[in-house]
């Protein structure tokens, strides 16, 4: 009876003869399409060389297993780590509604034009971000015309939370809570007191007990839905200057938070700050066992 091809002898078999190196924070799909156009074949089919049964180059963007990374790797002559770090495998369950299915954003120093095709990067995709992690200036619009920030005066604080999101996406929750889940209900809507003459439902968020100028800027297409739940980029420095106050202020500040809202949508955020009181007291109790 013939011998069966070890793993390694077909891996070997289907190495690329030419590997292009990736760029800096590129998306896995971008790295593959690179690949494709040099040697002239669809970018699936470049992906199905070393993966026969991958779906899609949006799938393995976003959900390749610890086997499928390493017969990629083999196949691409790469560093399994390497091809983990130019996806979304990695991140936190609670951060990836805020992972976009086309790019949002762009940085003008690390994102040239002169490369053909341009490689697409990995934070272009991430909602939670306003300036680039490769070297820190603030993000651009990938489409349309930018639009000034009226939040600069939050820019500290906004730095902040884009560090908060940022460890939680790639290393879990490092506080008191997710700021994701923060963020997310900061955009639950409240109704402010004393009521506006003309008063519309839609403008008003919890966030803005917190940053004041947001109610006045705020326009109805440019607030998250469950849908689309990821603001634009010259909203974005409020949310994540809100999620910075909330997480130093603590729980309690949740809590005075719950008086802003009534009706069904005060009966969520109640019932979500109970869920995170809760599951803070049993971390800090955790804790307190280890020290005795």
């Amino acid at each position: 009876m013939p011998r069966q091809p070890s793993r390694d002898a077909e891996t070997s078999s289907r190495q690329l003869p030419v590997r292009l190196a990736p760029h800096p924070n590129e998306l896995l799909s971008s790295w593959i399409g690179r690949h494709a156009e040099f040697y002239a074949v669809r970018p699936l089919a470049m992906l199905r060389h070393g993966l026969p049964e991958a779906s899609s180059l949006h799938a393995a963007d976003r959900s390749l297993n610890g086997d499928q990374v390493i017969r990629l790797a083999g196949v691409f002559s790469i560093e399994p780590a390497v091809v983990r770090r130019m996806t979304f495998s990695n991140v936190a369950p609670s951060s990836r509604r805020l992972i976009a299915a086309r790019p949002l954003q762009f940085c003008s120093a690390c994102h040239p034009g002169e490369h053909e095709p341009r490689p697409l990067l990995r934070s272009q995709f991430l909602g939670w971000r306003i300036t680039c992690p490769l070297c820190g200036d603030l993000f651009r619009r990938a489409r349309g015309h930018d639009r000034p920030s009226p939040f600069d005066r939050h820019h500290g604080a906004a730095l902040v939370g884009e560090r908060l999101l940022d460890d939680e996406a790639e290393r879990g929750p490092r506080t008191w809570t997710s700021p994701a889940e923060i963020a997310r209900l900061l955009l639950m809507r409240r109704v402010p007191r004393p009521l506006p003459r003309e008063y519309e439902p839609w403008r008003f968020r919890v966030l803005g007990a917190i940053i004041p100028d947001l109610d006045e800027v705020v326009e109805r297409r440019s607030l998250p839905t469950p849908a689309n739940p990821i603001l634009p980029l010259h909203l974005r420095p409020a949310l994540l200057a809100g999620v910075a106050i909330v997480e130093r202020a603590g729980p309690e500040m949740l809590q005075m938070l719950r008086g802003q809202m009534m009706g069904q949508n005060q009966a969520r955020f109640s019932s979500a700050v109970s869920e995170i009181m809760t599951h803070t007291c049993r971390s800090m109790a955790s804790s307190q066992l280890q020290l005795i």
